[in-house]
């Protein structure tokens, strides 16, 4: 099995998707008339069961406790199909694609066994994986594509974008800004904030001290920049000076950013409650000082992606979602 001890719990859901051609029994099957009885509700309940058997079926799947399945038999009458869906939801290090794959697979079959009786000629087709989210990926949809009724329904999450939001990053090392290593943390939170959609220069590199990184800050407040994002400078050594720069130029602290990082990063590493990230509001200026590992920039922003436009629409004066 593939070692998952070190990823993050998120919220993970998949929905999966597959037809049972059925030809001349469909009218059969969707008003309830085959030998067997009510097909459509018995696939439901098979599909349930195969959801939550996932890990028995294949031997490399993790076990997870899922917390909702929903099976859904929809009948398509221009195919003669019924069409089945498979959602699943859980919290854990893993995502449940198979889970849901499980589900639609364990409902069809149990739909061509219940109609094999008065119809051999069935064919099952197009099992396939709709959506998954969460994760380090965030969402994925298969390139086929969905129907507006299935996004309508599944309402896909999307991660929230920062398009022409201003943003500007700033590296806290004193051996970066004298030219003994190449910084590699700032220029991807340049590239992660890029991806994102924000308007953002490269990285600035800056010395370990407290009162110019506060008057930069202030600065770039001052110029309009809705987010700033330093690496470096986080942790208990002598020189880690960042989140008192941070104190000097703050308005107002927001403690909950720096507790969330701690929190989620512990699922890596428990050398992460030695950190010191911490955000403040400078102006309506969001301020975040993450660690200086490329790694933990990375892990970083991978946590604070998922609440970054919310939090700067809060912080330009929107309410609450």
């Amino acid at each position: 099995m593939a070692d998952v001890r070190r990823k993050r719990i998120t919220a993970r859901r998949a929905v999966a998707v597959g037809e049972l051609q059925a030809g001349s029994a469909y009218d059969a099957i969707v008003e309830g008339r085959l030998p067997k009885g009510d097909a459509i509700a018995m696939a439901e309940i098979a599909g349930l069961q195969g959801a939550k058997n996932a890990s028995q079926l294949m031997p490399l799947c993790h076990p997870l406790p899922l917390e909702y399945i929903e099976l859904r038999c929809e009948p398509v009458p221009e195919r003669q199909a019924i069409r089945v869906y498979c959602e699943v939801a859980t919290f854990a290090r893993t995502g449940v694609e198979m889970e849901a794959l499980a589900g639609a697979s364990a409902a069809l079959l149990t739909l061509y066994d219940l109609t094999k009786p008065v119809q051999p000629a069935l064919s099952l087709g197009g099992i396939r994986l709709l959506f998954k989210e969460g994760g380090k990926k965030g969402l994925w949809l298969h390139p086929e594509g969905m129907s507006e009724a299935e996004r309508q329904r599944y309402r896909p999450r999307a991660e929230a974008r920062l398009e022409g939001v201003a943003a500007a990053v700033i590296t806290l090392s004193d051996r970066a800004s004298r030219g003994d290593y190449q910084d590699t943390s700032g220029p991807l939170l340049v590239d992660r904030l890029r991806a994102l959609g924000a308007d953002t220069g490269p990285a600035e590199v800056r010395a370990d001290d407290a009162e110019p990184l506060a008057a930069r800050l202030r600065e770039l407040a001052a110029a309009g920049v809705a987010l700033v994002l330093c690496t470096g400078g986080t942790g208990l050594g002598p020189r880690d000076h960042t989140p008192e720069a941070l104190a000097l130029a703050s308005d107002r602290h927001v403690a909950g950013i720096g507790e969330l990082f701690r929190s989620e990063s512990s699922q890596h590493t428990p050398l992460a409650w030695l950190s010191r990230a911490d955000a403040v509001l400078v102006e309506k200026t969001l301020v975040i000082a993450l660690p200086g590992s490329a790694k933990a920039v990375a892990e970083g922003m991978d946590i604070l992606a998922p609440i970054l436009a919310h939090a700067l629409s809060m912080a330009a004066g929107g309410g609450h979602a």
